[in-house]
């Protein structure tokens, strides 16, 4: 994921509703019931975690049984000291208290208890980059100490590979297009990380770096899964069995969800926002900007992919009496900077939103030599009376302004080289007059319409008038 592109926008459900899915997660509950469990007669070690004889009885508290009890109680314990619900009152005798967080998740508003459900997420994420128990005890040398020559392992590299990976699938989920609520293929999401952006086919070496990081996220979202970051399909056991024996894994190749399959939750969306924030990368959710100004929306907007653009701006009406808003949008549509076009564009799409009750608003710039084009398109396409035909210097520095917009939001796109070319074949005379627009951008947008148009004739017309049109303007 790249720090520098922006991010798009996530659509979070209520506070309310995540803190209701974070004390519903298994980890956290666990935390939470041993945190009551634990009295007077509980006794931790020099590193906060329960002593091994009272493992069988934290175990029990949880209801768990099976070979794997004692170390999810474990887990829990731990959680539950490291997010406060558990204080160590005397760490030479071992003894504990319920925490003062304990109580937040009974009468704490959804953000308080959201604040624990993250404190939880960061100790699972760091024990995900861990190696497994079962590594640790063979590093192991003489002293007790762990050897991690003998790992191969580097703490800060696998905890960025993690991030790398969620950074992907937070992408992945949040895209226009992407992955949106359906799952993602493990070996894709271990691809993201392995195979480079300009590979064609990948070598048998990438191939088996991304098949070991397939096993190593499959083994990191089964830690991941219990504190409700993610939905998680394992990956299928039987394909693990000796090459040898390859029989109906192998016919059955064409089923990638037997390769593993993760999902953000709503929950897991919120954490890796918050995570993302606090790393100092934006990430906008769907409804930052329906407390700011006009301005503030139509500017933050401008990166926003369209769908998200609109529930955004209905986010943003909705607060607005129609008529207030509509004037609100026209002030802050106005400018000659070069990103005023793009603003208009946003106005007028926003503008589309609004019902009649907006129309004296519109009318009142009939003839804002900026904003009366829009006005005119906006009141036509209402069935608004009495309607002012525009001037032809309107027409034409509401086109120069609308191909402004488009090259600021799309670049060179296949829908505007068509406009360009219907513009050129429409008007004979067309560039004859434009180069005279008043137009900060008339330059540029003649520069671009040469560039676009297939005909070289056409081409060189339209990069002669932007010369006259930036002789015109001093440039």
């Amino acid at each position: 994921m790249s720090e520098s592109s922006p991010l798009p926008p996530v659509r979070l459900t209520s506070e309310a509703e995540l803190a209701r899915d974070a004390l519903a997660t298994p980890l956290l509950s666990r935390a939470a019931r041993l945190a009551r469990w634990a009295g007077p007669d509980t006794r931790v070690g020099a590193g906060g975690e329960l002593v091994e004889e009272q493992l069988p009885g934290a175990a029990d508290a949880l209801g768990l049984t099976g070979d794997e009890a004692a170390a999810t109680a474990s887990e829990a314990w731990r959680v539950a000291v490291d997010t406060g619900l558990v204080e160590i009152v005397d760490e030479e005798e071992g003894t504990v208290a319920a925490g003062a967080d304990l109580a937040l998740l009974t009468s704490g508003a959804p953000q308080d208890v959201l604040g624990v459900w993250l404190t939880a997420l960061e100790t699972v994420l760091a024990d995900a980059s861990v190696p497994d128990l079962d590594d640790l005890v063979d590093a192991m040398d003489g002293g007790g100490e762990i050897d991690l020559s003998s790992l191969d392992w580097d703490p800060e590299a696998e905890a960025e590979f993690l991030d790398g990976v969620l950074g992907n699938l937070y992408l992945l989920t949040v895209s226009e297009g992407g992955a949106g609520e359906s799952p993602v293929p493990l070996p894709a999401l271990a691809a993201s990380m392995i195979v480079p952006d300009d590979m064609g086919e990948p070598t048998n070496d990438v191939l088996e770096q991304v098949s070991d990081a397939m096993m190593r996220l499959d083994d990191q979202f089964r830690l991941l899964e219990p504190v409700g970051l993610v939905d998680f399909q394992p990956v299928d056991e039987t394909l693990m069995a000796d090459a040898d024996e390859e029989s109906s894994a192998a016919a059955d190749e064409a089923d990638v969800s037997r390769y593993g399959m993760v999902r953000l939750t709503a929950l897991g969306l919120y954490g890796l926002r918050a995570r993302l924030l606090e790393s100092g990368l934006s990430a906008p959710a769907v409804g930052d900007l329906a407390d700011k100004g006009a301005d503030a929306l139509l500017d933050g907007t401008a990166d926003f992919p369209p769908t998200a653009a609109r529930a955004e701006t209905e986010q943003w009406l909705a607060r607005r009496e129609p008529l207030a808003a509509a004037r609100e949008l026209l002030a802050a549509a106005r400018g000659g900077d070069a990103g005023a076009p793009l603003r208009r564009l946003h106005c007028q799409q926003a503008l589309s939103l609004v019902g009649l009750e907006a129309e004296p608003a519109l009318r009142e710039v009939l003839d804002d030599a900026e904003l009366g084009g829009l006005a005119r398109v906006w009141l036509s396409e209402h069935g608004a009376a009495d309607v002012p035909p525009p001037s032809e210097a309107m027409i034409f520095w509401l086109t120069i302004d609308t191909i402004a917009a488009q090259l600021a939001a799309e670049g060179n796109s296949a829908e505007l080289q068509g406009l360009v070319e219907g513009l050129a074949q429409q008007h004979g005379g067309f560039f004859a007059a434009a180069w005279r627009v008043d137009h900060p951008a008339t330059p540029d947008v003649l520069e671009a319409m040469g560039r676009l148009h297939p005909d070289k004739k056409v081409a060189k017309e339209a990069r002669k008038a932007a010369f006259k049109a930036r002789s015109q303007q001093g440039g």
